[in-house]
This record gives C-alpha cells, sequence and structure tokens, in this order.
C-alpha cells in the first residue's frame, strides 16, 4: 500500500497524484493521455482491489486534472470493468 496524504479532508494514495502531476508535466498538452490513464489503471489495480483511498483519489484526479476524451472514456470503462470483476 503506498503513503497517503489529506487533500480536502480525504485520504488520498501519494503515489497516484505524483503520477497524475508527472502525467501533466513536461512535454504534451498538460492533460491526461491515453498512455497516461493507462499507467494510473495499473496503480490502482496492484493491490488487486479498488479501495476506498484509491476511489477518493481518483475522483480528486478526475476533478482536478484535464484528461483527454479518449483517455478519460478508456479509463471508466477499465475501472467499471474492472471494479466490477472484483
Amino acid at each position: 500500500m503506498s503513503n497517503t496524504i489529506t487533500i480536502h479532508g480525504k485520504q488520498v494514495q501519494e503515489d497516484m497524484i505524483q503520477m497524475a502531476d508527472a502525467c501533466v508535466k513536461g512535454a504534451g498538452d498538460g492533460r491526461i493521455s491515453l498512455a497516461d490513464a493507462e499507467k494510473l489503471f495499473a496503480l490502482v489495480r496492484d493491490g488487486n482491489k479498488y479501495t476506498d483511498s484509491e476511489k477518493d483519489t481518483m475522483l480528486y484526479i478526475r476533478d482536478n486534472y484535464k484528461w483527454t476524451d479518449e483517455a478519460d472514456a478508456w479509463f471508466r470503462t477499465k475501472i467499471r470493468e474492472w471494479a466490477a470483476s472484483n
């Protein structure tokens, strides 16, 4: 389990926030791309369970980072399918 930090009163996964920050910095247009979404999804899946902390983290990332339409659609589909199977 990764370290957690508190943002807006919620415990969120520090590694996922750091990944999202890295995804939107540097080269590119400042949005989470499909390749970035795949990296975030891998972090969610690493514990083989979609925890409340991970859900809160993804809600924060979805609300506070810009996503490409492709990445947004892909991530929503993958997380829904994966969460339903666990």
